[in-house]
């Protein structure tokens, strides 16, 4: 529930008509070149989910949200910012205390250990941060925000944000949201919200080290400048010598800060920037050798000597949320996002069973520049409709895009290296590395939502969205150029029905859209190709019990996307958009506060994904996939953390995340087994403002793929999962 609300003087009614004339004349930033934007509303209050906190936590979990959070508002799932159980969706909020606390340090393992049915392909070519959900994969159709803020994929990497020290929750939207947030999103939305401005002092540190030579720090601070405005800084640094040799290094920085000015009680503007530094492990797989890992190749490292991978971004945000009366909301977003990415690797490794060498080839080089200028706008109403009270919103959302691309295609080069006592050797540049391409992608849409309340019980949500994103395209080298123009609406309706205060039973209807590839990368080869369709119907229920020390979800639904890419068949190099790809699962998730000492949260999703029409050129011979599970997407997916204070300031923690079988192919020939890992954890209170943490990670030390390759539908190479290790952390409040 929202903290007591502050009380703050005002600082005189003139600053607040000059801020009032800026918001208002930044929606007129909808007809300049660098308007866009989405983002979420900003509140100087802090925000603590319901439910019991974790025992044993002391002062530093003194505000742990703990359970579902049903009761708790948020705007993934609606701009409306109502609870999950006022929205006709499944939705996931993850308070980044509990991942903190569970000892998951990067994004990709807070969502895909805690949210329902989301797993990770991470790897060094998607940024880390690619994930599935509801039977799609990757970045073009699992959504990512920050604050809100879609970001656009260029070619098919995300890299940001990444850390969790600076997260204050992480709301998943599982299921079609186009109506939202745009294109990209027919398996679902991963949002970020950041930590805010407080005004409140806060100061708190965390040192921790671990195997491999892991060592992070970490500091946080925030409080009041004077009456009126506040502060907040998060910096965090980690680095490694990696589990795998030679060059299994990485090291990160993350740094945020932001500052607000209640200029009047109605009246918030803040400014904030994130910045954030990467060079992850330069490792892109293990060869298999007759389909499995051997132990003695598991912890080589096949990449070359001077390979490298470099991420930077930087996020500046200007907010600002106006009330004018207990009713009426108005909010908008100016935002600017600045990536440059490096990749020079060698990426394909395969085991040669003739001359029992490592095969190498791919000796890739790519450079990315990507700016994002953008603004949102958008305002609430609270009235009646009807008769009846009512909830209305309507915005609009702009972006402009610039994406550079410079590479060494066509990407050649060969090796061959001992599996053991190798000379990983240096980068072959046949081709040399030069731009490639340049885009420019402006994008703006409209959209609307309503809530009409009919009763105490009943309550319908409806939503539309008009895009009209346009491409422009030069290919640097060959002198040439092409425009597309894209057009799609997207809606949703809902209704809930609360048979008691605690509980309720919804049913929804959406549509969404995804890209053909990365929209602002787009490639001559698609230009020609719509936007794919999806459709969902999900019906659900959900509810808390037990005095709300209990809270529970279900969910069924059937998702059908149509317009999927496919070889023409007989001509290998000419593409089609053909087929359809559907899924239909079941979901359920449980918290429970068993009692003061124990606690239990658990999910599962059982899911049937599969192409319904697909047909694709092979070796000159036309190859129905129908009926094949998709490329990536596991069926069974389930994770369980239970919790026990077992003496005064101790507590101990253990977890389970189970992911079903997958494939790397279209014909389900090159098979990834299912996996399950079991991390342990360890928590004792050393005083009431410091806590000692000790975290063991794949406790059975598993082998295991989060994504893998094949060619000719053998798999070739995994990318493994982290090993068994083990780190201790120690966090200080002051």
């Amino acid at each position: 529930m929202p903290s007591r609300p502050l009380t703050i003087r005002s600082p005189g009614r003139a600053p607040a008509r000059l801020a009032r004339r800026l918001l208002l004349a930044a929606a007129g930033l909808a007809a300049g070149p660098e308007a866009a934007g989405a983002q979420e509303s900003v509140t100087l209050d802090t925000l603590s989910v319901a439910g019991a906190g974790t025992p044993g936590a002391g002062v530093l979990g003194a505000d742990l949200p703990a359970g579902l959070a049903l009761r708790a508002p948020n705007r993934g799932a609606s701009r409306l910012g109502l609870t999950p159980l006022e929205t006709p969706a499944s939705i996931d909020v993850i308070a980044g205390e509990t991942a903190r606390l569970r000892g998951q340090n990067t994004l990709v393992e807070a969502v895909t250990q805690n949210a329902t049915g989301i797993t990770t392909i991470a790897s060094p070519g998607n940024g880390n941060g690619a994930f599935t959900a509801r039977g799609f994969a990757g970045p073009n159709s699992i959504q990512q925000l920050i604050d809100g803020t879609r970001l656009f994929v260029g070619a098919g990497t995300v890299n940001f944000p990444f850390d969790t020290w600076n997260i204050e929750r992480i709301e998943v939207l599982r299921g079609p949201a186009s109506v939202l947030y745009g294109d990209g999103a027919i398996g679902g939305v991963v949002n970020v919200v950041t930590k805010k401005p407080l005004f409140v002092p806060l100061n708190a540190a965390r040192v921790g080290l671990g195997t491999d030579g892991v060592a992070r720090l970490a500091v946080d601070s925030g409080g009041p400048i004077g009456e009126s405005m506040a502060y907040r800084l998060n910096v965090s640094g980690n680095r490694a010598d990696g589990w795998i040799t030679p060059d299994g290094d990485f090291r990160n920085l993350a740094v945020s800060g932001a500052l607000a000015w209640r200029v009047t009680p109605d009246l918030d503007l803040t400014v904030s920037h994130d910045y954030g530094f990467q060079e992850p492990t330069r490792y892109w797989g293990t060869p298999l050798v007759e389909g499995r890992i051997l132990e003695r190749l598991r912890f080589n490292n096949y990449n070359i000597r001077d390979s490298k991978i470099l991420w930077q971004d930087n996020w500046t945000q200007a907010r600002a949320e106006w009330r004018p009366s207990a009713d009426i909301t108005i909010r908008n977003t100016a935002y600017r996002l600045q990536s440059r990415r490096h990749w020079r690797d060698v990426e394909q490794y395969a085991f040669n069973r003739g001359t029992g060498l490592i095969d190498r080839s791919d000796y890739i080089e790519i450079y990315h520049q990507q700016e994002q200028v953008g603004n949102r706008f958008d305002a609430a109403f609270r009235g009646e409709l009807f008769g009846f009270r009512n909830e209305f919103l309507a915005g609009f959302d702009v972006n402009a895009i610039r994406f550079r691309h410079t590479n060494n295609s066509p990407y050649g080069g060969e090796s061959s290296v001992a599996p053991t006592n190798y000379d990983p050797g240096l980068f072959i540049n046949l081709a040399g590395t030069r731009p490639a391409y340049s885009t420019r992608t402006s994008q703006a849409s409209v959209f609307a939502e309503d809530r009409l309340i009919l009763s105490d019980r009943l309550s319908l949500l409806a939503g539309v969205r008009y895009d009209a994103p346009s491409l422009h395209r030069d290919d640097l080298r060959a002198g040439t150029s092409f425009d597309r123009d894209f057009r799609s609406v997207s809606y949703r309706f809902g209704a809930v029905y609360n048979p008691t205060p605690e509980t309720a039973l919804y049913a929804q209807y959406a549509t969404a859209t995804d890209p053909v590839g990365s929209l602002i990368s787009l490639s001559q080869s698609l230009a020609n190709f719509q936007l794919s369709t999806g459709r969902q119907v999900e019906v659900g229920a959900k509810g808390l019990f037990w005095g709300g020390l209990g809270e529970w979800t279900l969910a069924g639904y059937r998702i059908v996307k149509d317009n999927l890419i496919s070889t023409v068949p007989g001509q290998p190099g000419v593409s089609t958009q053909v087929g359809q790809q559907s899924s239909q699962g079941f979901e359920a998730a449980l918290s429970l506060q068993i009692t003061p000492l124990w606690r239990l949260d658990a999910n599962l999703a059982l899911l049937h994904a599969q192409y319904d029409d697909f047909n694709q050129a092979v070796n000159g011979a036309v190859v129905s996939y129908a009926g094949r599970q998709p490329i990536d997407v596991p069926e069974r997916v389930a994770n369980l953390w239970l919790n026990y204070a077992f003496a005064p300031r101790w507590e101990a923690r253990v977890g389970l995340q189970y992911v079903g079988d997958t494939f790397s192919d279209f014909g389900n020939t090159a098979r990834r087994p299912d996996y399950a890992l079991v991390n342990l954890g360890l928590d004792h209170q050393v005083t009431p403002a410091s806590r000692l943490s000790l975290r063991v990670y794949n406790l059975f030390d598993k082998v295991y793929a989060v994504s893998g390759n094949a060619v000719d539908g053998i798999g070739t190479n995994w990318l493994l999962g982290r090993p068994r290790s083990f780190e201790v952390a120690y966090a200080v409040s002051f």
